[in-house]
């Protein structure tokens, strides 16, 4: 037997491209994806060993951490399924375009007049008009109707052919090249991208990120600090606002300043910082050196006149209206008064109108301490208070410290997704809502009248092409002034 390739015999498709062209490889690929999707559903995803160890046993946590079952959306065998789904659609669709090619960007479209002959959908209708006087009345519809149209003779008459919509052919295409996408987004995530997060305490910065579930830490190639953080209460006590004023530092130099707040994230090469919590740290004792100046409060108790003045520790000032001078001597970390501990102050010097200079003293923790001035030294009038209106954080002072705690992802794949997305949406817009369609009016002589008939096709949506032939039918009728009861008999072949 002759096995010689007879002439005309297509050749047989390569075997590996025959593979992934195959419309059953694309089923399995969707199930297995599913069913792994369902397995990392059932199995929490990046835990730690002991509880995996708790839940499953010594043995079935060693073979699921063979198989990477408990990351698996970031494991091998998952991204290879990922890169197999994305070769299939490829090759589906590469297998197909060719002819899909040639009808949408064919110059001279092939119509088959017997096909629409045989249509048994098809609409017929005699007119009282002569063929010749109803082509350009067709001719002038089917031009407003369609972008493409052309007309031939036949035997009995006339035909036109008209279309629209051939590209839409490429809607399915387009989905496909949506899905592409998205696979292609998601193994730039899942490879490239990380969540993690950070708490950095006020004043400090640091580049190290711990990844959210594993723990693991990850160095980032610049450094975030938290200048300050500020938080405001509702009076329930519940959080009302808090936000961190965050610096990038690269090479030693701020490159990006910027607050961050719950819905206000810093981005810096590609990388997200989004507060997500904060949290108070034990006091510590400040080491912070006392500040050149010190805000007062001067109140003259006659006027009731209040003078904000700034004095550095060892200055004297004038008070106004001549209520004498006043001098800081120097700072207590902790005074006695009477057996009683008071705490850090100020001590002063009050040099009064008659001269004679009397010890203030300026206790942080009660701010109206002075107005006992007279009761505390005979000697002294109460002609003019004195307060601190702001130090600032002092030798051996307990402050209050807090940190920010930011949410650290990064996700290259993220813009791609949206592209993905907003192909998928194009897409299926034209592949459920639009189709090509193809017409076929054919004029033929009937005694002294035309019969014409009306067929039509669509790839899609056939249904709605039938019901388009109808009005198209009832159009031209109208076109050529019958209306009503005399209307030209229906026939339906």
């Amino acid at each position: 037997m002759d096995t010689k390739e007879i002439p005309g015999d297509s050749p047989k498709p390569n075997a590996l491209w025959s593979f992934f062209a195959s419309v059953k490889l694309t089923v399995t690929l969707l199930m297995t994806l599913a069913a792994t999707s369902i397995i990392g559903t059932l199995i929490p995803q990046n835990e730690s060993p002991e509880n995996y160890r708790r839940a499953f046993g010594e043995f079935y946590y060693r073979l699921f951490e063979i198989l990477d079952i408990f990351d698996m959306y970031h494991s091998w065998w998952f991204q290879l399924l990922l890169v197999l789904l994305t070769v299939n659609i490829i090759v589906c669709s590469l297998n197909r375009l060719s002819a899909t090619l040639k009808i949408v960007f064919a110059k001279h479209p092939q119509f088959n007049l017997a096909r629409y002959r045989g249509d048994k959908h098809k609409i017929s209708r005699k007119d009282p008009r002569a063929a010749q006087e109803l082509s350009p009345v067709i001719e002038g519809f089917v031009t407003k109707k369609f972008n493409y149209h052309r007309s031939d003779t036949t035997a009995e008459g006339f035909v036109f052919f008209a279309e629209k919509w051939r590209w839409t052919r490429l809607g399915v295409y387009v989905v496909h090249a949506s899905v592409v996408v998205l696979l292609i987004g998601g193994l730039l995530g899942s490879l490239f991208g990380f969540e993690g997060f950070v708490n950095i305490a006020e004043g400090e910065m640091t580049r190290t990120v711990l990844l959210r579930n594993s723990g693991k830490p990850i160095q980032l190639d610049f450094d975030i600090r938290c200048e300050d953080f500020d938080v405001s209460f509702y009076p329930s006590g519940m959080p009302k606002e808090y936000r961190s004023r965050l610096s990038i530092v690269e090479n030693e130099q701020t490159v990006l300043q910027k607050d961050v707040l719950v819905n206000r994230p810093l981005r810096y090469k590609g990388i997200n910082f989004v507060q997500s919590s904060f949290g108070e740290l034990p006091p510590e004792r400040s080491i912070a050196a006392v500040p050149e100046e010190i805000a007062l409060s001067l109140t003259s108790k006659e006027t009731g006149m209040v003078y904000n003045k700034k004095v550095r520790i060892g200055e004297k000032i004038t008070i106004p209206e001549d209520l004498g001078e006043f001098e800081i001597k120097e700072f207590k970390n902790s005074y006695d008064f009477r057996g009683k501990e008071l705490g850090p102050a100020i001590i002063g010097t009050l040099t009064q109108k008659n001269g004679v200079p009397v010890e203030v003293v300026l206790p942080l923790k009660f701010p109206g301490f002075d107005r006992m001035g007279p009761m505390i030294n005979p000697q002294r009038n109460d002609a003019v208070l004195i307060s601190i209106d702001d130090m600032g954080p002092l030798p051996g002072q307990q402050t209050k410290r807090f940190y920010t705690g930011l949410q650290v992802t990064r996700d290259p794949g993220v813009w791609v997704v949206y592209t993905g997305f907003v192909l998928m949406i194009i897409g299926c817009f034209i592949t459920f809502f639009m189709s090509h369609q193809r017409l076929c009016i054919e004029v033929a002589r009937s005694g002294r009248q035309s019969l014409v008939t009306v067929s039509g096709n669509a790839n899609k949506n056939k249904l709605g092409m039938r019901r388009k032939v109808e009005t198209i039918a009832d159009e031209l009728l109208e076109t050529g002034g019958h209306t009503g009861h005399n209307r030209p008999e229906n026939h339906k072949g």
